[in-house]
């Protein structure tokens, strides 16, 4: 039994493969309607964007501004789709939330070549193999597809343009598989770089403290776990802060900052549990857990679930330092002045050197070096980790002040070292390259390779007899190459150095960051702000009187910024919002009383509002016909009171039935999936109807603008997705066994502009 269009096939277990699926590479080729220039490279040095989907689901896109308008190869992954839907991935027209992106650009390219799009089903799908890739565990995918700004009826300079995920053509009505990340090509970019900030510089990065986490004590020492995404917290106990003992490993969900697990006891200089310090955390376990140090010279391990941490007890010294070793299951550990490698399951140590002094060190294992502070002689000490042997001596001038930190920028292999009100930046062959000066005691560092971002927390001395003092620290941001302010300094209430030390971790990309404050017991929550920062504005326009106006602007910040358009008919004296004008394109039927009008669009987030540079619009008087010629019918109807467009039929293949637009066309009936468009209804617009054989399932829509025309597409055609590959033969194939898309014209915006 064949099944209808528009339902899949079905049968006993699992649903029957329809038809052959291997297709040569000359018969693919044959099939696509659209094509892409092969070999453009991607964008280098481009900055990733995401997007949150309606159900969590993450888009991430590898370059979005500066694309070269020819043709260009952008990385796309997904990770949080759902099992049951197939989706496209592909550079469409973004209408907006809610709105179905549309048109797309390009086909589905399945030969194995450059790709304009991507069809990802879920596994066992019947369309998985030739035609469509299924989703990796938990939704995911990662592919490449190669976009252009212009084709197959997409116009990006024109337009806002976004690289998309929707559902597929099964349930081209699921709105829940829209996730939009916006992109630009180069020579879209606005006029004026970033658009003319009003209140704060466009693009101002700034963080917001969202929220405090109690549950862990006396905060030491921060891990956010790679793999597990936990929040690690070593803590001590807070005194009269609770009726327990709070020492010990705490595993925090970094959301809502909710203990999930406390491991408070570890193995003492006898073997026997007891409760125990997490001081310092050395670093992660594979999957999930950390390795740690608990006083006096306890090495641990343990993760979430645990009842207590596995541990040995070292022989010698006060453990002061600990970070990972230069292989699975070992930890470089400081005891004063000497460094040894131990095993973390027996506490053997397989090498240890004796430095010239110090207690606090940073291991680079990228490029094989420890590096020891020593602050009380001014200096710091390079150790080789092959050789395991002091290699060089560096002086630390003006150490005569309190240690705080040695951190290592693991991108470019840079030696951070805090000292008093001030952190030396060493390069990775130990020459002294730039001297940071704060107003507080330097305590921790971190970095964030995603970003280039080097994080610093500085903590009030906490002696309000001093005059330097003010109780308040301060978080600041650098670049870490340029060393240049990279976000606004964020002033810290309340952490201060009496009770102990902060530290600082930073999330992948730099958006979180946890700060802990000993003495307030609490670790804090920042996330990312960034201003309104333009990056496509629109261009003085000319026009005659009846064409239509589409001006463009688009910005990113974070929150996501929204748009209120504006216009001056004083010559930029005085402005007014236009009513409902919302959205990055702003359409309009150009009037000869807008000649001179200008026009600028604003953009506004929490952190602040940013404005591109104004345009003016020159109206000139049409030809042939004034002003009413472009408003009669057609794609420029929409100030004539209704839709003068030749109607685009919804088509219900199988049943024969076709609903016209209501509003201009009439209905026709089709039999066996053909179907009539409907006929235009106004003046200087009619629309001639396709048919198709019964079973092919095509869609017919009628002309527009004035003029007469035909359009079929066989086979059950994706336009509605911009993604137009679908022919009798691929039907066979079983490209489009889910049944028919219906391709509505959308009423031009004609928001109030006089």
């Amino acid at each position: 039994m064949t099944p209808t269009p528009g339902t899949p096939p079905t049968g006993p277990g699992r649903p029957r493969r329809p038809g052959p699926r291997r297709l040569s590479a000359a018969a693919v080729a044959a099939l696509l309607l659209a094509a892409v220039p092969a070999g453009a490279a991607m964008s280098a040095g481009a900055t990733p964007k995401s997007a949150t989907g309606p159900e969590g689901q993450k888009l991430t896109v590898s370059a979005t501004t500066g694309l070269d308008p020819a043709g260009e190869k952008v990385r796309v992954t997904g990770e949080g789709y759902g099992s049951k839907s197939g989706i496209y991935v592909a550079l469409c027209k973004d209408n907006g939330a809610n709105r179905v992106p549309s048109p797309c650009l390009g086909g589905a390219d399945m030969s194995g070549g450059s790709k304009t799009s991507q069809w990802i089903v879920p596994p066992g799908d019947p369309y998985e193999g030739d035609l469509a890739l299924p989703f990796g565990p938990g939704g995911t995918f990662d592919v490449e597809i190669e976009i252009r700004s212009k084709g197959d009826g997409l116009d990006c300079a024109e337009v806002p343009c976004s690289v998309v995920t929707r559902a597929d053509h099964r349930a081209s009505g699921d709105r829940t598989q829209d996730v939009r990340v916006p992109v630009t090509f180069a020579g879209q970019g606005p006029g004026e770089p970033g658009g003319e900030g009003v209140d704060v510089p466009a693009g101002t990065v700034s963080y917001k403290p969202v929220a405090d986490f109690t549950s862990a004590g006396k905060p030491l020492d921060l891990l956010l776990h790679p793999e597990s995404k936990k929040l690690y917290v070593g803590a001590d106990n807070l005194p009269d802060t609770a009726d327990v003992d709070e020492r010990g490993l705490y595993v925090l969900n970094p959301e809502d900052g909710k203990a999930e697990s406390w491991i408070s006891q570890a193995p003492g200089p006898t073997g026997e549990p007891r409760a125990s310090t997490a001081a310092r955390i050395s670093g992660p376990l594979p999957g999930d857990g950390v390795v740690y140090n608990y006083p006096l010279r306890g090495v641990g391990t343990a993760k979430a679930g645990d009842k207590a941490a596995a541990g040995v007890w070292l022989a010698g010294t006060t453990i002061t330092d600990i970070a990972p070793g230069t292989a699975a299951g070992t930890v470089l550990v400081a005891q004063g002045t000497k460094l040894s490698e131990i095993v973390t399951a027996t506490g053997a140590a397989t090498r240890s050197v004796t430095v010239p002094g110090g207690s606090r060190f940073a291991a680079d294992h990228a490029r094989g070096a420890v590096w020891f502070s020593d602050v009380a002689a001014g200096k710091l000490h390079r150790v080789d980790l092959v050789s395991f042997t002091v290699s060089d001596t560096f002086d630390l001038p003006g150490a005569d002040g309190l240690a705080g930190f040695v951190q290592t920028d693991p991108a470019t292999g840079a030696v951070w070292v805090g000292v008093n009100r001030s952190v030396l930046v060493f390069d990775a062959s130990g020459k002294l390259v730039k001297t940071l000066i704060g107003k507080d005691l330097a305590r921790d560092a971190a970095f964030d390779t995603e970003s280039g971002r080097a994080f610093v927390v500085w903590q009030d001395g906490g002696d309000l007899s001093d005059p330097a003092n003010d109780n308040n620290g301060t978080l600041t941001v650098y670049d870490s190459v340029t060393f240049a302010p990279a976000a606004k300094d964020l002033s810290l209430p309340g952490n201060q150095s009496q009770l102990g030390a902060a530290s600082l971790v930073v999330a992948p990309g730099g958006a979180t960051v946890f700060v802990t404050s000993p003495a307030e017991g609490k670790i804090t929550r920042l996330v990312r702000q960034v201003s309104p920062l333009v990056t496509q504005a629109p261009a003085d326009r000319s026009v005659k009187a009846g064409e239509e106006v589409s001006l463009t602007a688009r910005a990113e910040g974070t929150p996501e910024p929204s748009v209120r358009w504006q216009v001056s008919t004083d010559g930029s004296q005085t402005w007014r919002e236009l009513d409902g004008a919302t959205e990055p394109v702003l359409t309009f039927t150009a009037k000869s009383a807008q000649d001179g009008y200008r026009y600028r669009a604003e953009f506004r987030n929490d952190v602040g509002t940013t404005r591109t540079a104004p345009i003016t619009l020159t109206v000139t008087e049409a030809t042939g016909g004034g002003e009413n010629g472009g408003q009669n019918g057609g794609a420029a109807g929409g100030d004539s009171g209704g839709d003068s467009s030749g109607g685009s039929g919804d088509t219900t293949s199988g049943s024969g039935s076709t609903d016209g637009d209501a509003s201009t066309g009439t209905s026709g009936s089709g039999d066996g999936g053909s179907s009539a468009g409907t006929s235009g209804g106004a003046s200087g617009s009619s629309g001639s109807a396709g048919s198709s054989a019964g079973g092919a399932g095509s869609t017919v829509g009628g002309g527009v603008g004035g003029s007469s025309g035909t359009e079929t597409t066989s086979g059950g055609s994706l336009a509605a997705t911009g993604l137009t590959v679908i022919s009798a033969t691929l039907l066979a194939a079983g490209l489009v066994g889910g049944g028919l898309l219906i391709h509505r014209r959308a009423k031009r915006s004609t928001t109030g502009l006089a």
